[in-house]
């Protein structure tokens, strides 16, 4: 130690002091209460439902779990329960550091105010908007999110809404402005507020069974390490447009008052103000590239858009520490969250089959002639759930009907709506299997066909017994393994 120099006693006593600051500053990051409330409304009674919602809730629910946050969630909730979820939320922000606010579904806006929409509203008109069917988003921020001293809102809301059209074809004494996407809100002091995309404009839904393209950004870049959320939101932006081809771009308005991280890892200590080993000049202040190995970034972009769990949990046991672990634990959480398929229903994959219940009026919705619906019965008895072809639903067919819906996982009424009927147009008969109880216990009329057509071949191939059908019987056939095939 005596034969150090000044400088280089500087340069310890420096780095002694970045250490004791950037170690302060993770403990003020954990010390933060960061509350978040992320609800997802995907199954609506009235309208047709939407695929992403739920998906998308979920991921960011286990996004926002990794980087510290008390999360209120919830997926297809109804008035009462949103209230509920919302009660809870308000309860959570009180005394906190940051409050995040993230919907995803169906939003409204009537006469420039914003309205989020339970999956049990049937909107027909202003009054039911007004009167309790829809949540007020500027009454409902200001109740549960006052309190915290960093507000951040995220709506992907702006979709293609079903209610505006019946709203305005009811109104017809007054002028009411209606558009299905959202209008143009201000922030308040310490507040982030951004929008899936511009005021008055609509947001692409996705591809069934995944996130949302303003989610799936989200999912990408809010949590990176050391990324500030003005900076981050930037990134979104860029993201959404290019993905989209430009046809959706984000809408954002902030009144932050200063730097907000979702991940504090890697942000610019108060210690970056090091001298530099040539002297003492001070290295300028600012963000600084995260501590990633070449190894990880190399690793990540290989395995960053993948959509198979088993390459996502390979990265986070190579990197259990790693920059990227929350975005990999959300995309892993986001995948397990979708519904199983069953095998003979490979081939659907919107996960409305699993949860939107079908009744008469969402088959009637279907406009099913006589000759559509006869095409629905042929297809179900081929599938192996046998019924007459004669283009009428009756009671017999509904039953049919009802088994093929419990077989595949669906909610079972005997009905179709839009989903189902597209699933069972979909599925594979040259694979199918007997899946109707019911049927399994008799050969079905595509199996008794082959029967008759391997009976002629025999007879006609000058086999012994006299011309008879040697082979086993139908009915043992099917307990070796379902019906011929060709």
């Amino acid at each position: 130690m005596r034969h150090l120099t000044s400088t280089s006693l500087r340069l310890v006593a420096c780095a002694f002091a970045a250490i004791l600051l950037a170690t302060v500053a993770a403990s003020d990051a954990r010390a933060e209460r960061r509350v978040a409330f992320v609800v997802g409304n995907g199954a609506y009674k009235s309208v047709d439902p939407l695929p992403n919602p739920a998906i998308d809730a979920k991921a960011i629910a286990g996004l926002l779990r990794n980087a510290g946050f008390e999360v209120v969630e919830g997926t297809d909730l109804g008035r009462d329960a949103m209230t509920a979820k919302l009660r809870d939320f308000a309860l959570s922000t009180q005394g906190a550091d940051v409050a995040l606010f993230f919907y995803a579904g169906h939003g409204i806006a009537v006469n420039g105010k914003n309205y989020l929409i339970p999956v049990d509203a049937d909107l027909k008109s202003e009054m039911d908007v007004k009167f309790g069917a829809a949540i007020d988003v500027d009454v409902t921020l200001d109740q549960t999110m006052s309190d915290a001293k960093v507000k951040l809102v995220l709506l992907d809301a702006c979709r293609d809404n079903p209610f505006a059209a019946k709203i305005r074809s009811a109104t017809r004494t007054r002028n009411v402005v209606v558009s299905s996407g959202l209008a143009e809100m201000k922030s308040g002091e310490g507040t982030l507020i951004a929008f899936a995309t511009g005021p008055g404009q609509t947001a692409l839904d996705g591809e069934t069974g995944g996130n949302s393209p303003f989610t799936r950004a989200l999912l990408a870049h809010i949590a990176t390490p050391g990324v500030e959320i003005q900076q981050a939101m930037t990134r979104v932006r860029a993201q959404v447009s290019e993905e989209t081809k430009k046809q959706q771009l984000p809408w954002g308005h902030t009144n932050l008052t200063g730097s907000v991280y979702l991940n504090p890892t890697g942000a610019p200590a108060l210690a970056a103000i090091a001298p530099s080993p040539a002297g003492d000049a001070a290295v300028p202040s600012g963000p600084t590239r995260s501590a990633v190995s070449e190894a990880e970034l190399e690793f990540w972009r290989t395995i960053k858009d993948s959509n198979k769990p088993e390459e996502l949990n390979a990265y986070l046991l190579n990197f259990p520490n790693g920059q990227f672990r929350p975005i990999a634990l959300a995309r892993i959480a986001s995948l397990q969250a979708q519904p199983a398929k069953p095998k003979a229903a490979a081939a659907a994959t919107d996960p409305a089959l699993f949860t939107a219940e079908a009744s008469l009026a969402t088959e009637d919705k279907l406009g099913l002639t006589k000759t559509k619906r006869r095409d629905v019965q042929k297809r179900l008895t081929a599938l192996g759930f046998d019924t007459k072809a004669d283009g009428k639903f009756t009671d017999d067919t509904r039953a049919v009907i009802t088994r093929w819906q419990a077989a595949r996982g669906y909610p079972s009424t005997g009905f179709l709506n839009g989903p189902q009927h597209k699933a069972l147009l979909k599925e594979d008969i040259s694979e199918a299997e007997v899946d109707d109880p019911a049927a399994a216990a008799k050969p079905s009329r595509r199996a008794e066909r082959k029967v008759v057509v391997r009976e002629r071949r025999s007879s006609s191939s000058g086999g012994g017994g006299g011309g008879r059908y040697n082979g086993p019987p139908p009915i043992f056939n099917m307990m070796l393994g379902g019906p011929f095939r060709r």
